[in-house]
């Protein structure tokens, strides 16, 4: 079973660095792919790619329309049966690709997984382990309703098989933040992930992240994506109070320094 890993790119190098090591130094990894679209880095992101003498990486670097564009970009790309997408700030944990392989071969009926993922800072550091115990709670719960209600999945932690994806359609490039969500919602109509209680991923908080920034705007644009696929009052009443709940958790949060 062969594995694609899309990384959009742009001027985090300090960053790509340890990214890097944590896809191609994975122990007894499947077949692997990791395509990295770059929007015309000039931090040094280019000599590092080209420093990279591995056959399985596959760069580009040029001007693209944004994040989502750059992924749309990679999985266009892709010749994986199983897609993952990790931007260059993140990592994956020890072992996480095998078992991702693992599980999608014993289970040919899942078109997508989700994994935990964990919360670190821009030192490798855990942080924020609440928010993580909460996320962890909800994707052993899932349900569509669920989701719809609330955005409890983790991208770097999500893989698909890429024929599904290809059915399920590329991100949406109107969506500043909550392109991911609008995927999972896609998919999340069409079947069921399988969820694994393995760590896969940790994302990276950090104050030039777009999450990093806690921006009101991000959980705004989640919850009107979320009414693109539920006219049922309750749910949008249940997802607008979960935006309120989650802005005002996060800045306070911001204010203690947790």
């Amino acid at each position: 079973m062969k594995l694609s890993i899309i990384t959009p790119s742009l001027n985090q190098c300090d960053y790509l660095r340890h990214t890097t090591r944590t896809i191609l130094d994975q122990p007894h990894p499947p077949e692997l792919e990791w395509i990295v679209i770059d929007g015309g880095s000039t931090d040094g992101t280019i000599n590092l790619l080209r420093s990279i003498n591995d056959p399985r990486l596959k760069w580009v670097s040029e001007p693209d329309r944004g994040q989502s564009d750059a992924v749309n970009k990679g999985l266009a790309q892709a010749t994986g049966d199983i897609v993952g997408w990790l931007n260059s700030d993140d990592l994956y944990t020890t072992g996480a690709l095998a078992a991702v392989a693992e599980a999608m071969t014993n289970n040919p009926q899942a078109q997508w997984l989700v994994g935990r993922c964990g919360i670190i800072n821009d030192v490798d550091q855990p942080i924020r382990a609440t928010v993580t115990r909460y996320k962890n709670r909800s994707l052993r719960r899932y349900s569509y309703r669920r989701l719809l209600r609330e955005n409890f999945i983790s991208q770097p932690a999500v893989f698909w098989r890429r024929t599904f994806g290809q059915q399920v359609g590329p991100l949406d490039l109107s969506l500043y933040y909550t392109m991911d969500y609008d995927f999972w919602l896609r998919m999340g109509r069409c079947c069921q992930p399988l969820v694994l209680p393995d760590q896969l991923a940790s994302f990276r908080l950090h104050p030039t992240s777009k999450s990093g920034l806690t921006d009101r705007r991000q959980f705004d644009e989640q919850f009107r994506v979320a009414c693109r696929y539920t006219h049922d009052s309750v749910t949008r009443g249940l997802h607008r109070f979960n935006v309120e709940k989650i802005v005002w958790s996060y800045r306070a949060m911001n204010l203690l320094r947790f």
